[in-house]
């Protein structure tokens, strides 16, 4: 299953709006003979990709999948008839599909004589490759998530206005990285005046990245010519709205499952206000400032008993940076 969940890793971001599925076969003997992964919209899932790849030898062998095979005919054929065409006779999936339209995928399955089980590495997977699209089910709308690098005191800038550098090169190029699987990275008008940021995502060598997210723009105003996320490096749209509900409906509209919210703390605290923010990926430094802008703007917070209420997913180090992963607690 944890080769599953790599190859799901590996094609995130390229999925949307279906989910990025791994999938791995094994022979009759257990030797792992298939992988696949999920293709791009209107191409094969993963249970056909790595069927594909194991040819003959997946007859008599068990299918390992992130996620529960489909069993609806949508732009592709049903997993389950591939499956069943391909003589496997054992599925192990991960997660259940919340999806109405494509579940019940393991009934039809058990109901051919196959053998399935469930919830292997679910809470993995669940985290990992398929966060934002069982999100995006399951809450009708894109998963945000709020990136943010502050020194140890919650500053994003010095008083003077200037941030280059609060975080180390590793927790910048783990950012481009990050950037490189959301569908869109979301900023407010004002990130775009005061820093002329490209939003783009570099390869670790400094490069273009070969995919490049949507880059979104909020506010009413104009941007200056000249803006960098005017270029032709990466697809840029603009919402001229203050609502971040308004916001999420037109990404959603767009098929965008996976946000990136980078914009400064204004908007960011209108998100987290509205209770869109569904985690937060803080950067910290060792570094004080003393002074300049703090992480959050206003987020509707006036009394300690209205403070939104984390709980910590994860923290571990990004070079000398400190790296956490949180969720609202009412998730």
């Amino acid at each position: 299953m944890r080769s599953a969940v790599a190859l799901a890793e590996g094609v995130r971001g390229t999925t949307s709006p279906n989910p990025p599925v791994g999938c791995v076969v094994l022979d009759a003997d257990g030797v792992l003979v298939g992988r696949g992964a999920t293709q791009p919209p209107g191409g094969p899932h993963a249970e056909v990709m790595a069927l594909a790849d194991a040819g003959e030898r997946a007859r008599g062998g068990t299918a390992v999948v992130t996620l529960e095979p489909c069993a609806h005919h949508g732009r592709t054929p049903p997993c389950t008839d591939a499956l069943r065409a391909a003589g496997i006779v054992r599925v192990v999936h991960a997660v259940s599909d919340p999806n109405p339209v494509a579940a019940g995928g393991a009934e039809v399955l058990a109901g051919a004589g196959i053998d399935v089980a469930s919830g292997l590495l679910a809470d993995e997977v669940a985290r990992g490759p398929l966060r934002a699209w069982l999100h995006h089910v399951r809450c009708d709308r894109p998963h945000v998530t709020w990136k943010y690098a502050a020194s140890l005191d919650g500053r994003v800038a010095a008083a003077d206005g200037t941030s280059r550098w609060i975080s180390s090169a590793n927790s910048r190029a783990e950012v481009h990285e990050l950037r490189g699987k959301a569908d869109a990275i979301v900023v407010g008008r004002g990130t775009v005046l005061a820093d002329d940021p490209a939003l783009t995502a570099r390869a670790a060598d400094g490069t273009a990245a070969a995919r490049q997210p949507l880059r979104v723009v909020v506010g009413r105003g104009d941007l200056p010519e000249g803006a960098r996320v005017l270029d032709d490096s990466a697809e840029t749209l603009r919402v001229r709205t203050h609502d971040p509900a308004e916001v999420l409906a037109v990404l959603r509209a767009r098929g965008v499952v996976d946000v990136l919210l980078e914009g400064g703390p204004t908007l960011a605290g209108a998100f987290a206000a509205a209770g869109l923010v569904d985690r937060v990926l803080a950067y910290v430094a060792p570094t004080l400032l003393g002074a300049g802008p703090v992480a959050l703007g206003a987020s509707g917070v006036s009394t300690i008993t209205a403070a939104h209420r984390l709980v910590v997913e994860g923290v571990t180090m990004s070079g000398p940076d400190v790296r956490i992963s949180a969720v609202p607690a009412r998730n």
